[in-house]
């Protein structure tokens, strides 16, 4: 199938973001008093959103407890996005290579919007036409609803989409979208935890995402 736009997830699929996350949790923890994670340990919680990680984390947690502690996370981790989180090695050529390939690239995170764009213009400004991160009457991913407005505010068929992630989340939002799906091994999840959650598509490196996005372009 012929594409025209490409919409990526962010965090484990075009940037390693671990350690600022871990690090915004911890710092987060410590505030509180509670206990501190590594960042591996965080891997799985990742990609619904850091209403679901802290829940996940937090198990026993009050629903006013948890806002208290989400209201302290969030403006720490926007100032913090960038202390060492970095594009992944690849991504950057392979987005300008599907750029002059014709294809309209847009970012849909569940993380803040708030943290999401800064992210975008200070490493994908000259590639990326649109950038979506978490937003008060939006649902998240995987429901389609993030997709939907970013096709719209493109001018694009979502059906003429391809959606791009590293996680569970991203399988159940393509699907859920009704478009294709490449997730990719080199975020948050492994091959195997991808193939297990329904991946059909599974690429190990961001050149083989231009490979098989100009064969499907023939």
């Amino acid at each position: 199938m012929k594409y025209d736009a490409i919409f990526f997830d962010l965090d484990g699929t075009v940037i390693d973001s671990l350690q600022d996350i871990a690090d915004a949790v911890n710092h987060t923890m410590r505030h509180f008093g509670l206990p501190e994670y590594a960042a591996e340990a965080l891997k799985p919680h990742l990609g619904w959103g850091v209403g679901t990680l802290m829940r996940r984390l937090l198990p026993a947690c009050s629903d006013a407890r948890l806002e208290e502690i989400l209201a302290f996370y969030k403006p720490y981790y926007a100032a913090h996005t960038r202390d060492k989180s970095r594009p992944f090695e690849g991504i950057l050529p392979m987005l300008a290579r599907l750029k002059a390939d014709g294809l309209a690239l847009a970012i849909i995170s569940n993380k803040p919007d708030a943290a999401v764009q800064p992210l975008a213009r200070a490493f994908f400004s000259d590639v990326v036409s649109l950038a979506m991160g978490e937003t008060e009457g939006v649902r998240r991913k995987p429901q389609p609803d993030m997709l939907e407005m970013a096709a719209r505010k493109l001018g694009l068929d979502l059906s003429r989409c391809l959606y791009v992630g590293d996680s569970e989340v991203d399988i159940d939002t393509a699907k859920n979208t009704g478009i294709d799906c490449v997730c990719v091994t080199w975020g948050f999840r492994s091959r195997e935890a991808l193939i297990a959650a329904g991946a059909t598509r599974v690429i190990d490196a961001p050149a083989a995402l231009v490979t098989f996005v100009e064969s499907a372009q023939g």
